[in-house]
């Protein structure tokens, strides 16, 4: 490819319960991003309530905004183009991020780019932070594991923008598995991270839970693992047994490991991948970034922790590349809640 125009994004990513911003130069360079967090809010609730999230959304925007630009030291008018998370994600908050981006775009004649939230986590690997040694750039043809809260796929990347979905999760993505074990154990939400505390103090091999290999495909799926420890969990309160909270949590997190990272190097190996990508909020987990860190046959690209999670630097990340590559927006775009990937 040749070589892009250099270009400073502003991104906003509302989709869920995260109201973000960050200014990123030249696709690669993080000169200032802000997170405000409602984790503290929706942890009474077990879970995300959309109408407090986009609420929160209005009330956080303009200070975070306000916010990144002190912190990198620039003004609108050092800024190129806008790029804002447009789906999948939550209705009411993503408008709060759309109109927000709408209003300086317009205001500062800048163009804009509406940016899918899944092709900004596989972005996010592109990005660090001003100051530090540039990391290798991901090279193509990428084998791309995509594993969140709501998603888990595998993309076969042979370019910039250009995806080739080779598999998802046919029920429940891994993420919303780890949401579901928690419950089942009495963990504090959000369920990934509890299920990982839980499960660094277990024994991983006390249950057998089952794997769905789907032998000769690239699809996953999680629900009859999530159904075994249901059934498990029941099993022992019907015994009067107190439950042994980090085994069954180190083996459900096993059985979950296992089949993204064996799933994920098989597909690297039948499509002739240079490298393998992880990203999106569960690559966050220490034993799926330990089990793709440890083999020697592909590099593996694995985000920051601070952008495994939702954040704006992979919005101007992926929002660069379609700048830089022409894929501008109109000013009339709306939000689309359940935008795949392509």
């Amino acid at each position: 490819m040749s070589e892009l125009k250099s270009a400073r994004i502003l991104a906003i990513e509302t989709s869920c319960d995260e109201t973000a911003c960050a200014i990123l130069e030249n696709g690669r360079v993080l000169l200032s991003s802000t997170v405000a967090s409602q984790m503290d809010i929706h942890a009474r609730y077990g879970g995300v309530f959309p109408e407090v999230a986009s609420r929160q959304h209005v009330l956080s925007i303009i200070p975070v905004v306000e916010q990144t630009l002190v912190q990198s030291n620039l003004t609108l008018q050092d800024i190129d183009a806008v790029a804002v998370t447009r789906g999948p994600g939550l209705a009411g908050s993503l408008v709060v991020g759309m109109n927000m981006a709408k209003g300086i775009a317009l205001g500062m004649g800048l163009p804009l780019i509406g940016v899918n939230h899944l092709e900004g986590h596989i972005y996010s690997s592109w990005v660090y932070n001003a100051g530090e040694t540039m990391p290798p750039e991901p090279q193509f043809p990428l084998m791309a594991l995509l594993v969140s809260g709501g998603h888990t796929e595998l993309n076969l990347m042979t370019d910039h923008l250009t995806y080739r979905r080779l598999g998802a999760t046919l029920d429940d993505a891994a993420g919303e598995a780890f949401d579901k074990v928690a419950r089942l154990l009495e963990l504090p939400y959000p369920g990934g991270p509890s299920v990982q505390r839980a499960a660094e103090s277990g024994d991983p091999t006390r249950f057998k839970f089952p794997r769905a290999r789907l032998e000769g495909q690239y699809d996953f799926s999680f629900s009859g693992l999530k159904t075994a420890v249901l059934y498990e969990v029941a099993d022992l309160k019907k015994k009067g047994k107190t439950l042994p909270v980090e085994d069954l949590a180190a083996s459900f997190q096993a059985a979950v490991v296992e089949v993204l990272f064996k799933k994920t190097m098989q597909a690297a190996r039948d499509h002739q991948a240079k490298e393998i990508l992880v990203a999106g909020g569960v690559s966050a987990n220490h034993a799926l970034r330990q089990a793709f860190q440890l083999q020697d046959e592909f590099k593996v690209h694995i985000p920051a922790f601070s952008l495994c999670t939702d954040n704006a630097a992979m919005i101007a990340a992926a929002g660069y590349y379609r700048y830089a590559l022409g894929h501008v927006s109109e000013l009339d775009i709306d939000v689309e809640p359940t935008w795949p990937l392509s």
